[in-house]
């Protein structure tokens, strides 16, 4: 049988997206009650660190769990993330299932501009995983916004590649995170309707440059499986990268550990070999 790797990226009831009710499919205690009948060993709760104060949007761009959060001139204002109550539930769930090791972390959004904010967090001791993520880009007027409201402002490929030129000054601006989350980021939302299907092909050498940015800092690349691309771990490896983890960035237990037999079976042929616990980084 496989030995499945830890999920290190995933959402319960405490990231503001997943929804706050303890009872619904996700909620904390549902996804590890399923990740011991999937017989996955290890998961990192790695709820959403977002300290974005000028976070502007376009009516429906955030979905109905965030609509919520967006006040009358369309800026998101998101609730603090409530520290106690998450550790609250990771220590009940560390008692109701004691064979699953479960781990603590954050996601957290552009570090390289928040980490002085969070710093009394991370540097607490109470967190295991911090896992970096560039959701945001300047907008207007000092304003930031995600790829998805940005597209349909700019051109398609100008979006693309602001996002890939960013990465490597998050990479340099923070020593915050150990992990960079899901680079094609950008491409979830990359409008085929208006710019035919994405080719990642167009963008391989900002892609190769983010990754040799994060590559030398002695960082891991995720390997988020909501869709596998068959060129990021081939280019990671051809870019000096040493590490992965692999991240199903579920908001729900039933995307758990989602694709994650092929995306072992991909990194596989790149080089990357477990480590000695199921949380530890792939490496080459």
């Amino acid at each position: 049988m496989t030995t499945l790797p830890a999920d290190s990226h995933v959402h319960s009831e405490w990231s503001w997206d997943s929804g706050s009710d303890p009872a619904s499919a996700g909620s904390m205690s549902r996804i590890c009650a399923r990740a011991v009948r999937i017989g996955l060993s290890a998961v990192v709760f790695t709820e959403h660190l977002d300290l974005e104060d000028s976070w502007r949007v376009d009516d429906g761009d955030i979905g109905d769990h965030g609509q919520k959060y967006v006040d009358d001139a369309g800026y998101v204002r998101l609730p603090p993330f409530d520290v106690a109550g998450y550790l609250e539930a990771i220590d009940r769930c560390r008692h109701e299932h004691p064979q699953l090791r479960i781990l603590t972390g954050v996601e957290f959004g552009q570090p390289h501009l928040w980490d002085r904010d969070a710093a009394a967090l991370l540097s607490s001791g109470v967190i295991d995983r911090v896992n970096g993520s560039l959701h945001m880009l300047p907008f207007e007027d000092g304003d930031r916004t995600e790829p998805k409201t940005l597209y349909r402002h700019r051109p398609a490929d100008d979006v693309m590649w602001a996002y890939l030129e960013e990465i490597p000054r998050m990479v340099d601006g923070s020593d915050s995170f150990e992990v960079f989350t899901h680079i094609d980021y950008a491409v979830r939302s990359w409008p085929v309707d208006a710019a035919g299907p994405f080719d990642p092909r167009r963008f391989e050498g900002g892609f190769r440059a983010a990754m040799r940015s994060i590559a030398g800092s002695g960082r891991a690349l995720e390997m988020n499986t909501r869709r596998l691309w068959p060129w990021m771990p081939q280019w990671w490896a051809q870019e000096g990268g040493r590490a992965v983890t692999f991240g199903s960035d579920a908001h729900g237990s039933e995307s758990l550990a989602a694709n994650f037999p092929e995306a072992m079976a991909m990194v596989e042929s790149f080089g990357f070999r477990p480590g000695a616990r199921p949380e530890d980084f792939w490496t080459r």
